[in-house]
């Protein structure tokens, strides 16, 4: 992979027009000349997609990573919704998660408990979507993805572990568990609730990681992280994280089967493009640490990755380590001269340090009474916040000049 340079014409069809499972990258924006030029917070992914200016929202509202409870599909009747008359003739509605919110009933029934499917297996359905009104917005007769894997929205993923082989289900879900507040353009309206209609046709393991062929694992690898791109998009980075992780672990697997010197660059290739988009996830969490961690992944393979070293500038200065920052900025700057978006951030980082070094200069100036006044140009910066380090070290040096004067008095 040509390390931060790679160009960004290589996209896939608009993520608003995807199925349940499309697993293929969101469309950016026309290219510019620039890999980073793409937003004021440098959020374009590999190849992939673009972040749209102002996606810094509240994440409450986004669906958990929520697990389902292995019961005997029954909830308890406290929450069942009043039987009718005919209630021995009428299939039993299962509250998924007892919020009400996803819910669950047998119109088939299937072949016993024992033939449900478990997470990890690949799984194939029958499909049909409809909207509140009836309104069908999807059909798809033969659907196979990897159950708990994210792959699809999370009404199907969570509810299919509940259905028995053979059963076909209508499954009742609120917008937080489909395609939430933005909804899916132009078919699903924003915060719609949908009714999924399922028949179980097969569940079988997944295919043994060490036994594929390198395409194999190449081609599974960046599925997963296409569908990471997709959540990111959505601004649902813990299920972003989620699918970089999975993209990272089939990489990572031991393999029984010899590579090609070609395949094996391009595993790596879709290794360093999860790391930063890991990255960039961790970094929308304020998960400081461990989007450094992944930023030094990339730089220990590629030093002059402009994506790791912008982003791991990013981290540093977020966690007011100008100092650090700075000099790895001008790295990437070095890279690529003309980014916009690198010297915006270099220029604000510098004003950043340049006060940071003046409140810690009045701060030692107070410290050693020394009766001269601040200087203009520190002023009035004098109450901004100080770095705990220069805290810390101001206080040693202060005890240790109160220590020094104990010690002459004691000898005079």
């Amino acid at each position: 992979m040509a390390s931060g340079g790679e160009g960004l014409d290589d996209i896939s069809p608009d993520w608003t027009g995807a199925s349940l499972v499309d697993l293929t990258s969101p469309e950016l924006a026309k290219s510019n000349t620039s890999t980073l030029d793409s937003g004021e917070d440098f959020e374009v992914l590999d190849n992939d997609e673009e972040e749209e200016e102002g996606r810094d929202e509240d994440l409450s509202g986004l669906p958990p990573l929520e697990d389902v409870p292995r019961n005997d599909g029954r909830e308890t009747a406290a929450s069942q919704p009043p039987a009718p008359e005919d209630a021995e003739e009428t299939p039993e509605w299962v509250d998924v998660l007892g919020s009400g919110l996803l819910k669950k009933k047998v119109i088939v029934a299937g072949q016993g408990p024992e033939t449900r499917p478990v997470k990890s297996q690949d799984v194939t359905v029958r499909l049909k979507t409809m909207l509140q009104d009836g309104t069908v917005v999807e059909e798809n007769p033969s659907l196979t993805f990897t159950l708990g894997d994210c792959d699809v929205i999370q009404a199907l993923d969570l509810c299919i572990q509940l259905m028995e082989m053979g059963e076909t289900a209508l499954i009742i879900s609120d917008a937080k568990y489909c395609f939430g507040r933005q909804g899916r353009s132009p078919d699903i309206p924003p915060d719609s609730s949908l009714e999924l209609e399922v028949e179980l046709l097969s569940a079988q393991d997944a295919p043994d990681l060490e036994l594929l062929s390198g395409k194999e694992k190449i081609e599974l690898a960046n599925r997963k992280r296409e569908r990471g791109n997709f959540h990111y998009q959505r601004a649902d980075y813990v299920l972003a994280i989620n699918s970089y992780d999975i993209a990272l672990k089939i990489i990572g697997s031991s393999s029984k089967v010899d590579f090609t010197q070609e395949e094996e660059e391009a595993l790596v290739d879709v290794k360093m493009k999860c790391l930063n988009n890991l990255a960039a996830s961790q970094l929308k969490l304020d998960h400081y640490d461990a989007a450094l961690r992944s930023c030094n992944q990339v730089l220990e393979q590629q030093p002059d990755n402009i994506k790791a070293l912008f982003r791991k500038g990013k981290v540093l200065a977020q966690q007011g380590e100008y100092r650090e920052a700075i000099p790895i900025l001008k790295a990437a700057l070095k890279l690529e001269p003309s980014n916009k978006t690198i010297h915006t951030e270099l220029s604000k980082l510098a004003k950043k340090h340049a006060d940071q070094k003046c409140v810690e200069t009045e701060m030692y100036r107070k410290m050693l009474g020394n009766p001269s006044g601040p200087t203009a140009k520190c002023k009035d910066k004098s109450s901004r916040s100080i770095p705990w380090k220069w805290l810390f070290g101001a206080t040693a040096v202060a005890l240790g000049g109160v220590a020094l004067s104990v010690v002459i008095a004691a000898r005079n």
